[in-house]
């Protein structure tokens, strides 16, 4: 695989199981292995439902979004760093079945892009890698969580051309 220094590192949380309740994007823009836009979303889930798990995880609940946009009528502001992009996230199962399963819900088409996996290449959780590499990372913010990703990236293939 050769060198991919400009890619889209994204991140999603979740308001339930079901991997179409998408309640928060983290979005970060790579070019020639620079951060050079941040976006952080805040979702109206489907329905507006948490499940209290979920919400121990991410501290998201329904009041933070009740006022906020759908998936759909924000993905014209997303679409752009995916489609025909290289996409990094750190678990591209659960991030990718999610962006999928969110365009399905609201009927809208899944744009060609190709995924990358930051924890199939370091083979350990998003929290310890960035203690082991001193990355700042407020776990489970889908922005911060995005970044650490973007940042073992650009590491990864920094190791790479050396």
């Amino acid at each position: 695989m050769s060198l991919i220094n400009t890619f889209t590192a994204i991140d999603f949380e979740t308001a339930q199981g079901k991997h179409h309740s998408i309640c928060q994007v983290g979005l970060v823009r790579v070019e020639e292995n620079v951060i050079t836009e941040r976006m952080s979303l805040l979702i109206q889930p489907p329905d507006n439902f948490y499940s209290p798990y979920n919400i121990r995880v991410h501290g998201i609940t329904p009041c933070r979004t009740i006022g906020e946009p759908t998936f759909n009528r924000v993905w014209h502001k997303i679409e752009p760093y995916i489609i025909n992009q290289n996409v990094v996230a750190h678990n591209t199962a659960f991030d990718m079945s999610c962006l999928r399963q969110t365009l399905a819900h609201y009927s809208l088409s899944v744009p060609f892009f190709k995924s990358h996996c930051t924890y199939k290449i370091y083979g350990e959780k998003l929290n310890l890698l960035c203690k082991k590499y001193g990355i700042d990372l407020d776990h489970h913010d889908a922005l911060s969580d995005a970044i650490a990703c973007a940042k073992l990236f650009m590491k990864y293939n920094n190791e790479r051309k050396n």
